[in-house]
């Protein structure tokens, strides 16, 4: 997959917004890959902020939403894994700030 396609799709995720902390999914850094294959199957592997996250399927459906927008993707696949565990230290400078937690 072509890094501008990478950027393209990591756009579009950026307007998935946590319902909770009110902060895109990409700047909180819960979007660990993101790959587009030749038949147009999107994998999006992902982490949530806390196991158990009631809003999963809120945020999986949204997820398929953002990149239903852009033509070469067929197919989303949504993958949650827990390892490695979120933590602070994977949000951007701007989520933090945000957020105000200290660097």
């Amino acid at each position: 997959m072509e890094e501008a396609m990478k950027e393209n799709l990591m756009g579009a995720l950026e307007n998935v917004i946590d319902p909770e902390l009110g902060i895109d999914i990409v700047n909180l850094g819960l979007i660990y890959d993101v790959d587009l294959n030749e038949e147009g199957l999107c994998t999006v592997t992902m982490t949530l902020t806390a196991m158990g996250c009631p809003l999963s399927a809120h945020i999986e459906r949204d997820v398929k939403m953002a990149l239903d927008d852009i033509p070469e993707v067929k197919e989303v696949e949504v993958n949650i894994v827990w390892n490695p565990p979120w933590d602070k230290h994977m949000m951007s400078r701007y989520a933090k700030i945000a957020l105000g937690i200290p660097d």
